[in-house]
């Protein structure tokens, strides 16, 4: 087991659910102060697709992600020091997360070959070849200077069985072990272990178990949310925060669907990430309470309301679904205009989330986010499960419409235009 150590990370919890694991938490970082459950915007080569910085921080976002595999093809950690890590060279002065570079293991896994060593990648831009290792992925993190970095971890699909899974996570608390000796800024950024173990309960509660025997900052949940079941997904996630030390933050990483945060919030988890509001975005759709509108439709050409008419960002002030609707997927401007009302979005189901752990009333909060999402009262199978295992019991359509006001015991919009 590692010396005790100061950490450049401090998380305190402001809040816990009396029913379900979800809490609301404080991280203190070098470069701000970060409050959870957080979902974080994906700005993988120093810049997140249709926005600046300066857009980000109208919406109070306080982190974002960059990705270690691209940036340190591109501009690479040389000239990254000479600018001063990447918060100087993007001009971002607020908190950032990179990923290890782990998860191309799977995306590009045609280009990829995995020893023990590490990963040599065949880069998709030019054809040259990078041997990563864990001590070259912290190096090229220690260049790029975010707050929070993340192992390196052997990382396999999601529905991948057999013998290649348990050999993954054992690999992955090894490097782990090689990432904390070639760490050289403890002093002003944190690395988080990645648990792994794939759709088996028994290797995520081994791996769990066996990275909390490391002096860390914080844990992250790997390995998921890659096309295996949602029934799956959920147990994963549900068994890694049950063996993951309450009084630090977890990662759930790559998760940004709207019912997924709320889930697993439920299920304990403090930190996401994901490409999808910017994503889906730049197809057309914006992302709304009820689910998301296809802007393209042309339902939408004389339809002169905001996105949503709760939403406060930028583009709800100022245009209507019908311009939008007018440049959608044919203007670069468009994406730009729906990307910030997508993380708006995001950020302030966040918040609405915090706010309802804050005053206990969090399991009302998901009810009423789910029969707003499902009118017809026709939930996700996977969705009972996983709030049946924290103690949520759905709304019946009947119970949703006639306990409107009950549900929180006020009657106002929150953040996120559902009505508590």
């Amino acid at each position: 087991m590692a010396t005790k150590r100061a950490h450049a990370l401090s998380f305190q919890i402001i809040a816990e659910c009396s029913t379900t694991k979800a809490r609301v938490g404080k991280m203190t970082l070098p470069h701000g102060v970060v409050d959870t459950p957080v979902f974080m915007p994906v700005g993988t080569q120093g810049t997140l697709k249709g926005m600046l910085p300066e857009q980000l921080k109208e919406l109070d976002c306080r982190i974002m992600l960059g990705n270690t595999y691209h940036l340190g093809h591109r501009p690479g950690p040389d000239l990254l020091e000479k600018a001063g890590g990447l918060h100087k060279f993007m001009n971002w002065d607020r908190c950032l997360l990179t990923d290890s570079g782990g998860f191309q293991m799977v995306s590009l896994l045609k280009l990829a070959e995995i020893t023990e060593e590490g990963v040599k990648f065949e880069s998709p831009h030019d054809g040259s070849e990078m041997m990563l290792t864990p001590e070259h992925s912290i190096h090229i993190q220690n260049s790029i200077g975010a707050d929070i970095i993340m192992q390196l971890d052997d990382v396999v699909h999601s529905t991948t069985t057999g013998p290649r899974v348990e050999e993954a996570m054992h690999r992955t608390i090894r490097w782990l072990d090689r990432c904390l000796l070639a760490h050289r800024r403890p002093h002003d950024q944190n690395i988080f272990p990645i648990v792994q173990g794939g759709l088996d309960v028994e290797l995520r509660r081994q791996c769990a178990i066996e990275l909390t025997k490391r002096d860390v900052a914080g844990f992250a949940i790997g390995g998921l949310s890659g096309g295996e079941e949602k029934t799956q997904f959920w147990r994963m996630v549900d068994v890694s925060t049950d063996h993951l030390p309450r009084e630090k933050p977890r990662y759930l990483m790559g998760v940004g669907f709207a019912e997924d945060l709320v889930v697993c919030s439920a299920l304990g988890c403090d930190m996401y990430d994901c490409v999808y509001p910017t994503r889906t975005a730049r197809f057309g759709n914006a992302l709304v309470p009820e689910g998301s509108l296809a802007l393209k439709n042309k339902s939408f050409a004389d339809d002169y309301q905001p996105i949503d008419a709760h939403c406060t960002c930028s583009t709800c002030r100022n245009y209507t679904r019908a311009y939008l609707h007018t440049v959608a997927t044919n203007e670069a401007v468009a994406s730009s205009l729906i990307t910030v009302h997508n993380v708006a979005y995001q950020l302030d189901l966040m918040r609405s989330i915090q706010l309802s752990i804050k005053e206990d009333r969090f399991p009302a909060f998901v009810q009423k986010f789910f029969s707003i999402r499902h009118p017809d009262g026709h939930y996700p199978e996977w969705v009972i499960q996983a709030l049946d295992k924290v103690n949520i019991t759905l709304l019946h359509n009947s119970d949703s419409q006639s306990n409107k006001l009950d549900i929180a015991g006020s009657d106002h919009i929150g953040q996120d235009g559902i009505k508590v």
